[in-house]
């Protein structure tokens, strides 16, 4: 039998179809039904970007059952999808400070695209991003994939929660995706979705300003030599593209110049950008992608920049702030900007004050010597059990979040929240309620590094 009549034959057999009236080459099936199904698990991940995978692997690596939901086609979030693909920082003033599985995924997808990483003994200064790591972000996005799946992690892709409630000692998320919709029972509930939805399904009070960041647009551009144009000139045009409404100001920053000059990368301004909802997050991406649109079309009116073309764009905006939990305990501008050690610290965080607007951002560098860490206490939500966040809708005051935010830090959280409620699991307690020591030992056995234990 040829394969393309054995494939038809089989086809018609799993649907149970064997009627003469029918073509031979078609396939009749039922119609289309949705998948109900229950699972049972220990813990369930929600968001599958730089938190929640490292969340995800480490739970997975302390032996227990694990269920990661993401709404997208694949992990890794404001690393891969973002395109933001140069995590930081994970060196402070000469020395490492975030580590764990989140530095073992990073290095090894710099050695498999052959990079190199920065020399982290040469302080960087006032210019932070010469500490960042730069990775190939789809290599990046696949390696993450086999490291859950490796972890024994169950990778459920385009799903999102609609249901989160608790009774009885037990989660139950109730999600729906392409023809599934699906009941899943567990111990212990991380969100990683960096605007705290499934805890807003939970009914846990969300904290955000009426302000927010704006998102951005990754993408590159070519076809013109930089050293070669009259910037002058494409300066004095662009300013009178904004006057007469073609062109938007804050879109690139009013910044042409910069454009070009990094050939795009992490420039653009979406204002008002937001990921809360499937409506909120498509109009970030429409106003992203026309604005680009726009400033292509303008380009290539202009002498020397005839051929600029886009040669690669991401598929969505990055966002950088929306909501964050009303956590046991919020990490202020004070406690970060002093390096305050907490007593339930469990990870650390670096990197400068980072809050943008419609003019762009100055980053606000800490003083030297300064290491802010993240106490366990901001991680958990008021009046919750079994509920955990990662990630950048952790409990903290919006200055304090502009550094928090960045995935470095995101990583050693979503670290530190996947071993909370793997040993929370394993001792049947609640994770405020699982020994520090434990939590500790058990961080630094993957790599990571905590605060206060040398």
């Amino acid at each position: 039998m040829k394969r393309r009549s054995a494939l038809a034959s089989i086809g018609a057999i799993s649907f149970g179809i064997g009627s003469k009236e029918v073509d031979p080459v078609e396939i009749v099936r039922e119609p289309y039904k949705v998948k109900k199904q229950s699972l049972k698990t220990d813990i369930v991940v929600v968001g599958g970007g730089t938190a929640g995978v490292i969340a995800a692997i480490q739970a997975g690596r302390a032996g227990r059952k694990v269920i990661l939901i993401e709404n997208g086609s694949q992990l890794g979030g404001t690393t891969t999808t973002g395109g933001v693909a140069f995590p930081g920082i994970f060196f402070a003033w000469g020395k490492q400070v975030i580590g764990g599985i989140g530095w073992e995924l990073v290095q090894e997808a710099v050695a498999l695209n052959d990079d190199t990483l920065p020399d982290f003994s040469i302080p960087h200064g006032k210019h932070h991003p010469r500490h960042q790591v730069r990775l190939n972000g789809q290599l990046y996005a696949m390696l993450i994939e086999e490291k859950c799946r490796e972890a024994g992690v169950n990778l459920r892709f385009y799903e999102t929660p609609t249901r989160v409630a608790f009774q009885s000692n037990t989660w139950t998320v109730e999600t729906v995706g392409k023809g599934t919709n699906t009941e899943i029972t567990c111990k212990q509930l991380i969100d990683c979705t960096g605007n705290g939805y499934a805890a807003h399904l939970a009914g846990y009070k969300l904290l955000r300003e009426a302000e927010t960041q704006p998102g951005t647009l990754q993408f590159q551009l070519g076809g013109y030599d930089f050293k070669s144009l009259d910037l002058k000139m494409i300066q004095a045009k662009y300013q009178q593209a904004i006057a007469s409404g073609q062109l938007v100001k804050s879109d690139f920053r009013n910044n042409i110049v910069g454009l070009l000059k990094s050939e795009g990368d992490n420039i653009q301004h979406i204002l008002g950008a937001d990921s809360t909802t499937s409506e909120t997050h498509s109009l970030a991406n429409v106003q992203g992608r026309t604005a680009l649109l726009n400033t292509l079309r303008f380009l290539r009116t202009l002498p020397g920049l005839e051929k600029t073309k886009i040669v690669d764009m991401q598929n969505e905006t990055g966002i950088r702030e929306t909501y964050r939990i009303d956590g046991l305990y919020k990490i202020t501008h004070e406690d970060y900007v002093t390096g305050k050690l907490f007593d339930d610290a469990v990870s650390y965080s670096y990197y400068p004050i980072d809050v943008h607007d419609e003019n762009g951002v100055v980053p606000d560098h800490l003083k030297e010597g300064v290491v802010p860490s993240v106490p366990l206490r901001a991680l958990i939500p008021k009046n919750s059990k079994n509920f955990m966040v990662a990630g950048r809708c952790l409990s903290s005051d919006r200055l304090a979040n502009s550094a928090l935010r960045v995935q470095a830090s995101c990583m050693g959280m979503g670290q530190a929240a996947g071993a909370a409620a793997a040993l929370a699991c394993k001792l049947d307690k609640t994770p405020l309620e699982v020994p520090l020591k434990d939590l500790r030992q058990l961080i630094t056995e993957h790599g990571g590094i905590v605060p206060g234990i040398v």
